[in-house]
Formats: C-alpha cells, sequence, structure tokens
C-alpha cells in the first residue's frame, strides 16, 4: 500500500467485487484482508484478517437482487470493524436498498428506508457514501454525514459525445424532474414529463406526456430499473406521441429483476445505459446495453474524504 494511505484500508463486501477492484486500482492500494463464507444453516460469517485499530476504514457493500443477504453481511463486517478498534468507519452503498420505501403510501406500512438506516446507526458508522438515492430526504435519516453523489455528471459526459439532435430529456415521474432539467440544462435540451400512477408495485399506468416530443430524439431518463415494466411502458407512449425512433434510456441503478433483461431487449431502444452500482450477470446483458463506470467517482470521492477535501467540486 502506498504511503498516502498507510492509515486507510478499504475493505470489501461480496456484492460488487469487480467495482472493489476498480476502486482499489484507481486509488493504488490492496483490498483489505476480510474472510466472508456462510454456515450451513445460511448465517453469514464475517472476520477480518489483519489489525485494523486506529485505522480509517472503508467498507462497501451495494445491494443485489440478494438484498438481505447483502445487508447482514454488512452489519457483520461494521460490528466486526467496530469491536476491532477501528477509527473510523465509512460504508460506500453505490446502490441504497430499500430507497423506494421512503415514506408510508397507505395505512399500516413500514418506511423501510428509515429502518435501514436506523439499523446502520445502531451498528455505529461515521460516514455514507450512496449514488442517486430515490429520494433525497433519505439523506435526513441519517445523523452522521451523508455523500449523496450523482451520475448526472457521467450521463452529461457520454450524451455530450454523442452530440444529439433535436434532444429532449423525459423524466419517468415527478420524482426524477429535478435531476432531468438538470441533465436536460447540461445539453442544452428540452425537458418532457410523464404523468404515471402506480396501480400496485412493479405496476405502472402512464396517463399524460407534459413537454413536446414530437419528432424529437428522447433521453428518458431514470434513478433506477427494476423489472423494466415503467419504462417500456413509457417507450410505447413516448411512440404515440409521435417520437422519432431514436430513444435512449439511461439510468443510475440497473436492478435488472424477473423479465427486465428480455423486455429491455425488446423494447426497441437505442441504446440502454447504466453505471455499474449494481454488477449485471453476463446472463442478463443484452446488445445495446452501455455500462458506465462509477469507480473513478467512487474512488475520488474516498479520497478526497481521507484527505479531507471538498466533495461538491467534483459535481461543480
Amino acid at each position: 500500500m502506498l504511503d498516502t494511505y498507510y492509515n486507510m484500508r478499504f475493505f470489501c463486501g461480496s456484492s460488487h467485487p469487480a467495482l472493489c477492484n476498480e476502486i482499489a486500482k484507481y486509488l493504488g492500494i490492496e483490498i483489505g484482508h476480510l474472510s466472508l463464507s456462510q454456515f450451513s444453516c445460511g448465517e453469514s460469517f464475517a472476520r477480518l484478517e489483519e489489525s485494523i485499530r486506529g485505522k480509517e476504514a472503508y467498507v462497501l457493500q451495494t445491494a443485489t437482487q440478494n438484498i438481505n443477504d447483502d445487508l447482514m453481511q454488512l452489519f457483520l463486517i461494521m460490528d466486526a470493524l467496530k469491536r476491532s478498534s477501528a477509527a473510523a468507519i465509512h460504508v460506500v452503498m453505490p446502490y441504497f436498498g430499500y430507497a423506494r420505501q421512503d415514506k408510508k403510501s397507505a395505512p399500516r406500512e413500514p418506511i423501510s428506508a428509515r429502518l435501514i438506516s436506523d439499523l446502520l446507526s445502531s451498528i455505529g458508522f461515521d460516514r455514507l457514501i450512496t449514488v442517486d438515492l430515490h429520494a433525497d430526504q433519505i439523506q435526513g435519516f441519517f445523523s452522521q454525514p451523508v455523500d449523496h453523489l450523482t451520475a448526472l455528471p457521467i450521463f452529461a459526459e457520454y450524451f455530450s459525445a454523442k452530440n444529439l439532435k433535436n434532444l429532449v430529456v423525459v423524466a419517468p415521474d415527478a420524482g426524477r424532474a429535478k435531476f432531468a432539467k438538470k441533465l436536460a440544462d447540461r445539453l442544452s435540451a428540452d425537458l418532457a414529463f410523464m404523468h404515471k400512477t402506480r396501480p400496485e408495485h412493479n405496476v405502472a399506468e402512464i396517463t399524460n406526456i407534459v413537454g413536446n416530443v414530437k419528432n424529437k430524439t428522447i433521453l428518458l431518463i431514470d434513478d433506477m430499473v427494476d423489472t423494466a415494466g415503467s419504462v417500456t411502458s413509457g417507450l410505447e407512449t413516448l411512440k404515440k406521441y409521435g417520437c422519432n425512433d431514436e430513444i435512449y434510456l439511461a439510468t443510475t441503478h440497473p436492478v435488472f429483476s424477473g423479465p427486465a433483461s428480455d423486455r429491455l431487449a425488446k423494447a426497441g431502444f437505442k441504446e440502454v445505459i447504466v453505471t455499474n452500482t449494481i454488477d449485471i450477470p453476463q446472463k442478463k446483458r443484452f446488445n445495446g446495453l452501455k455500462i458506465l463506470s462509477m469507480a473513478p467517482l467512487l474512488g475520488e470521492t474516498i479520497k478526497r474524504i481521507y484527505e479531507k477535501r471538498s466533495i461538491s467540486s467534483l459535481f461543480l
């Protein structure tokens, strides 16, 4: 390990080893020695294989389709770090699990995002680093500092290089309107909004589009794509409103559960652009899928936190 990071240790859970390796390479450090396993009954086990006393620990664990196992493993790693006298524990969770459940939408429901924040806080940590939360107000669930990163500059750089003509950035719902507006401004593009209702989980109905999309090139932007029912329904609606055949989809978190990959492959998008906050297995990849790496942004954020430098200047 370089002398520059003599007091830092970077540990990785089992959820995304490829992203861990990319970040470690960016920083020029080795990944910390950590033993992870499961008992035959399914219980998780974690043990540090090196001294962490007095060191500043960063642990990366994103949420995948095995989210409950991912979270339990993260809790155990954090507890092991705390009991091993780490000077500070920084949790790097590119995709924050349960973020969609950030409020009560009906009586007798849990606020699951708040529950996850409480569980993390009860174990004890010093800082959370995450990317494009489903709702900005989730930051307020934590007493600890939250570095809420965004993939916006990565998408802006990618699409600026394409130099697309007659481009309209489309927000699939009110929750993405602010993000879509910022991206549209960076790309000098027009803006449109979809009006979406959800009669039940993983079911979306597009009832209207506000803005001119006729004969336009479309960039549909969302924070995450789960089963892809919403975005494929949106694509059909956009076509009914007369857009051209050049329709792009960009999303930060490619959850891609159930039939998502098949739906996206057949939907007719010109290209589907995602980041690697979640690892996409080879069997879920398809023609037209483009994966942009978050490793440089995450690595630079870790570096600046360790050096006690500004994070916000990365996005100006």
